[in-house]
């Protein structure tokens, strides 16, 4: 763990990620995401979640509206906006806290800033819509860059890597080079390794036992495993209530590697888990 100062800069803030993880709650508005689908895809049901995250810790809620678990169908984006803008125009009336969008469109990412946005997390890289870095550069929105396989239909059709750790944290420089290039400031950009998007179990376990060597250029690192079925695979068993205290417990394994944005359901007790290794780390 480190202490030095990482800046994450988004529209009107700065966010210094050297000593204090964030906490980002997940808000899936979609009707067929992975582990909550449908349960909170209408605007009121969606609001009673966030609050109920806010109350647990969350420092962002990330408003998603397009499941983006293997195999899932495209959304087309009118469709994606219908999901997400009302959200997130009525948690931005009430909430003063940071409102990222799960999105790979450069619309919906643009109607979404209009809305009271302030991170864009886009599990593209930035590379699935060629307006998305546009929009990232002229709102000045902090950005999640992903790595990922494939797509969301292809990405688990037997993923291959000569070498893992390599070649994402080659894509990362290479994402690097090409947003600063396009006017990006470097201080807006986060990476997430993309744990389970186009990776096998073992893929995923390299990445997490490395993710130190990940780093480029300093910038900070959104780590998201929350209920992944790796953890299943882990425990030989698929059930996804099992998965919430392994989940607890990688967060503090990837707190103690540098990831210090953490991409969860279960907002206390992760919150609780960075918190409790910071105090350990600060003595």
């Amino acid at each position: 763990m480190t202490n030095l100062p990482v800046i994450w800069r988004t529209k009107g803030r700065s966010l210094d990620l050297g000593s204090r993880a964030l906490v980002m709650g997940i808000l899936n508005v979609t009707p067929d995401s992975f582990s909550d689908g449908g349960r909170f895809a209408g605007v009121e049901e969606a609001l009673l979640r966030a609050r109920a995250m806010i109350l647990e810790g969350a420092d962002i809620i990330d408003v998603g509206g397009e499941s983006t678990r293997p195999g899932a169908a495209e959304v087309d984006e009118e469709e994606e906006a219908r999901r997400v803008i009302p959200v997130i125009e009525k948690l931005r009336g009430e909430w003063e806290g940071l409102i990222s969008v799960d999105t790979s469109k450069a619309w919906v990412a643009e109607e979404a800033m209009k809305a009271g946005a302030d991170i864009i997390n886009d599990v593209t890289g930035m590379r699935g819509d060629p307006g998305m870095i546009s929009v990232c550069r002229d709102t000045g929105a902090a950005m999640v860059v992903m790595h990922m396989q494939g797509d969301p239909r292809t990405m688990q059709r037997e993923p291959r890597y000569d070498d893992v750790v390599k070649e994402v944290r080659s894509f990362f420089a290479e994402r690097f080079k090409t947003l600063v290039e396009a006017g990006i400031d470097p201080t807006q950009i986060c990476f997430d390794p993309g744990i389970g998007f186009g990776k096998s179990y073992e893929h995923n376990l390299l990445l997490l036992q490395q993710l130190d060597q990940l780093r480029v250029e300093g910038r900070p690192f959104l780590v998201g495993l929350s209920r992944k079925s790796f953890i299943g695979h882990a425990l030989g068993s698929m059930e996804m209530s099992g998965r919430e205290w392994p989940t607890v417990a990688l967060t503090a394994y990837t707190r103690l590697q540098g990831g210090m944005i953490h991409r969860v359901h279960e907002v206390r007790a992760n919150r609780e888990a960075l918190r409790m290794m910071e105090a350990v780390e600060e003595c």
